[in-house]
Order: C-alpha cells, then structure tokens, then sequence
C-alpha cells in the first residue's frame, strides 16, 4: 500500500515570491515622506483660501 500513494510536489503552501532581493533606484526616508506631505497640505490651504484671486477665476 505505501507504493500507491500518490506524491504531490512540495511548494511553499501556495505563497509566490516575486524578487526578495530587488532595490528601487528611487529610494526615500520617511522624514522626506512627511516634509513632502506637509508641503502638499500646506499647498491646498492655500489654494483653497487665496485660489480665486491668484488664479483669476
């Protein structure tokens, strides 16, 4: 009986791993993240308090 026994492929338990070892050329600290963030929201209050007149709309 222990011949009969049908051997399935051994796997990762279904995970895929797509290039553990890849480096962006782009890399970025989280302190640039938040600067970036703070600068973007500083832009819409702006735009959203004085948009009318500096785009002449």
């Amino acid at each position: 009986m222990a011949n009969d026994k049908v051997r399935m492929p051994s796997g990762m338990g279904g995970l895929v791993r797509y290039f553990d070892e890849y480096k962006s050329k782009l890399t970025f600290n989280p302190g640039m993240i938040i600067v970036l963030c703070v600068i973007v929201i500083i832009i819409m209050i702006v735009l959203h308090l004085f948009g009318n007149k500096l785009l002449g709309i």
